[in-house]
């Protein structure tokens, strides 16, 4: 099996408009406005990633940041993948990308996101890269649908998992 070659890079400001594109290719992901997705591009482009096919157009995207809080945490808010893209591992290699990069420049050692319990394609994604890093996780509820989405939505389930190996960039 061949896989369509991809470019793994840092995001510009030139992506936030194709960005908004990918993500509303890619429901059922909550789209942000254009302005959000540009702030994504260029304040947080040091913690997301963008997957560029041969013909330079945005096929994979990956946004996260380090919570003021807790800089040793890298939390992944959004993965998406072009549906052209699917089924080929794309979305691993961001995130294994993705990490190394963010350990290696920041020090950080954690990884967390929250994920519905319906969404079984990012649970899969993140246990096997949490496999493929060889650290742990725990999870637990950080938005209750009942308390904080007045049962529109379903839980949040937050994901925690480190310490990254010091050497993470494996």
């Amino acid at each position: 099996m061949s896989f369509a070659p991809v470019k793994l890079r840092l995001p510009t400001d030139g992506d936030g408009h194709a960005l908004h594109q990918l993500v509303a290719r890619c429901q059922p992901l909550d789209t942000n406005s254009v302005y959000c997705n540009l702030l994504q591009c260029t304040d947080f482009a040091d913690t997301a990633i963008a997957a560029e096919n041969a013909d330079g157009n945005l096929v994979g995207f990956i946004s996260g940041y380090r919570p003021p809080a807790r800089p040793d945490t890298l939390f992944v808010w959004q993965v998406a993948v072009d549906s052209s893209m699917r089924g080929q591992g794309l979305a691993l290699r961001m995130l294994l990308a993705l990490t190394a990069r963010v350990a290696a420049t920041t020090g950080v050692r954690f990884i967390e996101t929250t994920i519905s319990p319906d969404n079984a394609a990012s649970q899969a994604l993140f246990l096997k890269a949490f496999n493929q890093l060889g650290i742990s996780h725990t999870t637990s509820v950080l938005f209750s649908s009942a308390q904080h989405f007045a049962g529109l939505h379903e839980d949040e389930v937050l994901y925690r998992a480190g310490p990254l190996p010091l050497d993470s960039t494996q």
